[in-house]
């Protein structure tokens, strides 16, 4: 195992272990949840966006392995004071990272940490869990809708 590979392993450990941004948004513009059916993994997103599109404040909940609660964690950092379609530029970076892809690493801060992930075809829902969740509540807000009953599936995910 490489230094890499050790300081990645530490930083999704340290983001499961200790997720950031847990809880809700009780004034939050938009909820969603997103589950990834082949292994139970699920995740609560809920944002408050203000009236420009920034995301203000967003939180999450839910259960799973270590990959699908770290991407999150790392997500909502990411994500936090942005708007939706820098967040979507986000999301696409993660994409093609999963796919194998070559990412400005440095602008993707702690999400490199996934970059493994890849190699492992089975995990890739895991960690695409929250951000096809947060498209997820990309379209319910841009449709003018509160997301309240949306729901993702990674089953979908290619």
């Amino acid at each position: 195992m490489s230094e890499f590979d050790d300081l990645y392993q530490a930083i999704i450990l340290d983001h499961y272990r200790k997720p950031r941004n847990r809880g809700t948004v009780p004034d939050a513009s938009v909820r969603v949840d997103g589950k990834n059916p082949l292994c139970g993994d699920e995740v609560h997103l809920e944002l408050r966006l203000d009236e420009n599109g920034r995301i203000e404040d967003i939180k999450s909940s839910g259960h799973g392995c270590s990959i699908s609660q770290a991407s999150i964690s790392i997500m909502t950092e990411l994500v936090k004071g942005r708007t939706f379609d820098e967040g979507k530029q986000v999301c696409e970076s993660v994409r093609t990272m999963m796919r194998g892809g070559e990412v400005d690493e440095e602008a993707m801060g702690e999400l490199i940490a996934l970059k493994g992930v890849s190699k492992f075809p089975v995990r890739i829902k895991c960690a695409m869990l929250s951000w096809t969740t947060f498209e997820l509540a990309m379209a319910e807000f841009k449709a003018g809708r509160d997301g309240a009953g949306a729901m993702v599936s990674t089953e979908d995910e290619k």
